[in-house]
């Protein structure tokens, strides 16, 4: 099964491709999409909705794995994160795709066995569990490949 995981945002989108082969969690593909921060909010949600639809039509996965909205402190900058997951689940169901939203908390359980590890704990857990994962990857491409393998634990 293949599924891509997405770390949501409008400024940076981690996006990884991930399936099973062989047992193991394998990265096909991962990417942080970054948008122009010159451009507005909404020409910047069609910049990362035109990069997405283009890893969806090369990697025709089955499943799209999102972290849900996870508010800090910044509420202008949640409602900007808001808005681009309403354009990637757009896309998803626009392209088929079967979503499934996992929390903060079920990605690093799924990940690590513990709920409230830190990024740390769950950057080492996904390259000790998952194959192929970039040596150069960026914190949101960890963080993508952590929410495809939660969204593949899902699926079972």
């Amino acid at each position: 099964m293949r599924v891509i995981g997405i770390d949501p945002g409008y400024d940076r989108l981690g996006v990884a491709v991930l399936e099973k082969q062989d047992g193991k969690e394998t990265v096909l593909f991962s990417h942080c999409i970054e948008t122009d921060k010159n451009l507005s909010l909404p020409e910047r949600h069609k910049q990362a909705g035109d990069a997405l639809v283009n890893i969806l039509r090369q990697y025709e996965p089955m499943v799209v794995g999102i972290e849900t909205l996870f508010f800090n402190k910044n509420i202008s900058t949640g409602i900007g994160v808001a808005e681009i997951r309403g354009v990637i689940l757009y896309l998803a169901q626009a392209a088929g795709c079967r979503v499934i939203e996992v929390s903060p908390q079920q990605v690093k359980l799924a990940v690590t066995g513990y709920g409230k590890s830190d990024k740390t704990a769950v950057f080492t857990m996904v390259q000790r569990l998952v194959a192929n994962v970039p040596a150069k990857a960026l914190d949101d491409e960890y963080d993508a490949i952590a929410v495809g393998v939660a969204a593949l634990a899902h699926c079972r």
